[in-house]
């Protein structure tokens, strides 16, 4: 079973995508910043991370950019879940590492597929 790290500072989004998760055989553990987000990836090395852009303190594309570059947690694959749906966030979110990028609120079907393809199943 696939561990999945939410990174969203939002509780009632952390509850939403969990119930998705584990209604399709994830385990789902949360995070509610992105600097707890890293801790988090560091400690518990998750398979994938969804990670919200904008948080308190250090915002999604930093947190992702940071996990894509460090040497513990480079290769967590790192799927962007924002509100924010402009295309320029959407390519800039690629350019920190991200592998895919889906905007909220999250198609249960069209995320899990994404998930799926980003851990190669």
């Amino acid at each position: 079973m696939a561990s999945i790290l939410i990174v969203d500072d939002s509780p009632t989004e952390i509850h939403v995508l969990k119930t998705m998760l584990e209604k399709n055989g994830f385990s789902a553990m949360a995070a509610s910043s992105g600097e707890e987000g890293i801790a988090s990836a560091k400690s518990e090395k998750p398979d994938l991370i969804l990670m919200d852009v904008v948080m308190p303190g250090m915002n999604g594309f930093q947190a992702t950019r940071a996990l894509s570059k460090g040497e513990e947690t480079s290769s967590i694959p790192v799927i962007i879940v924002t509100t924010k749906d402009q295309e320029t966030d959407r390519v800039w979110g690629l350019r920190q590492g991200a592998v895919d990028y889906v905007t909220k609120p999250a198609n249960e079907q069209d995320l899990i597929s994404k998930i799926n393809q980003a851990l190669g199943n």
